[in-house]
């Protein structure tokens, strides 16, 4: 397994040998912008009473992993920064986790401080059948018991080549299973569309994770999105199941965050996670800086979000 050296970009550094002209100000408890989304009363942003969510046992042994597709057609919607956050934070409940960057262009890998540009292998050569050893792909990232499968632009012409493959559909599910037992959560970071890659993703997993922005625009695709869910259960994974929807770039401030989230919570229920992850400038820094929210700014309100989140995973 190859190693990457942590990202100096905290300090001023550079990534790889391209010196970043944004230096992120180191983060301090003052800086954190979110309000909280527990509510004194003990009712969530959608006006449902929060649940209660179980400490996350310990665990004797690592694997066999639950794999989740974090999938949404929309772009922008913060499906990689849920990746990398939810990523994290499972780790600091005791979880190996290996995040799959299966998008080309590559912002799971960037996210983390890995020039991905100057990668010699990616998840493309493993999952166009090249003969290579998927741990030699396999990256070690700058948080403890979380590795990364990265990704760039090849990847792009994957779901050209893989159009006239037998069984194209389980090419990720194929590419995964030497390592699967190897971890407790694989992540997969999907491209913002339904195309061959993404239903890859969703035939290789164990459930879907759908993060959805509050705002009315963010609603209208999610019909389209579980339909294909749906297709993909029937016809290719019959084990393929919903494992929650997350409201991210909520703004309690504002109405209509709060009307969008009470709709959310009307139409899907229990499917919704109790978690909100609110909008804050935080998230932005820890791209720069090419780390988690949770050791960028460990106290922020977005950091113990995550970690919400994270128990209610495992809990699910």
């Amino acid at each position: 397994m190859s190693t990457i050296p942590t990202p100096g970009a905290r300090h001023g550094g550079t990534v790889g040998t391209v010196e970043l002209s944004i230096a992120p100000r180191a983060a301090s408890d003052a800086d954190d912008e979110l309000l909280d989304d527990v509510s004194t009363n003990g009712t969530g942003p959608g006006g449902r009473p929060k649940r209660h969510i179980p400490e996350p046992p310990l665990l004797e042994r690592h694997g066999p992993a639950r794999v989740l597709a974090i999938c949404n057609q929309k772009g922008g919607v913060g499906k990689t920064t849920s990746t990398i956050n939810l990523g994290a934070a499972l780790t600091e409940f005791g979880r190996r986790v290996l995040l799959v960057d299966f998008d080309p262009q590559g912002a799971l890998s960037v996210g983390l401080g890995i020039p991905a540009h100057q990668l010699d292998k990616t998840i493309y050569n493993a999952l166009i059948g090249q003969t290579i050893d998927l741990r030699d792909v396999v990256l070690r990232t700058c948080v403890e018991n979380m590795d990364l499968l990265p990704s760039n632009i090849d990847l792009s012409a994957a779901e050209v080549q893989l159009v006239s493959e037998v069984g194209r559909e389980h090419a990720l599910l194929r590419t995964l299973r030497p390592i699967v037992a190897e971890y407790d959560f694989v992540l997969v970071d999907c491209q913002p569309s339904l195309g061959l890659l993404t239903v890859n993703a969703l035939a290789a997993a164990d459930g879907v994770l759908i993060p959805l922005e509050c705002e009315f625009f963010s609603l209208r695709g999610v019909a389209l999105l579980i339909d294909t869910i749906d297709k993909v259960r029937e016809r290719l994974n019959p084990k393929l199941a919903i494992t929650g929807i997350l409201a991210t770039m909520f703004d309690p401030r504002t109405l209509h965050s709060r009307e969008v989230m009470a709709r959310v919570v009307e139409a899907f229920g229990e499917t919704v996670f109790d978690s909100v992850i609110n909008r804050t400038v935080r998230f932005p820094e820890t791209t720069v800086a090419g780390e988690p929210i949770t050791t960028w700014a460990p106290r922020s309100a977005g950091a113990r979000a995550y970690r919400q989140l994270a128990r209610e995973v495992i809990a699910r």
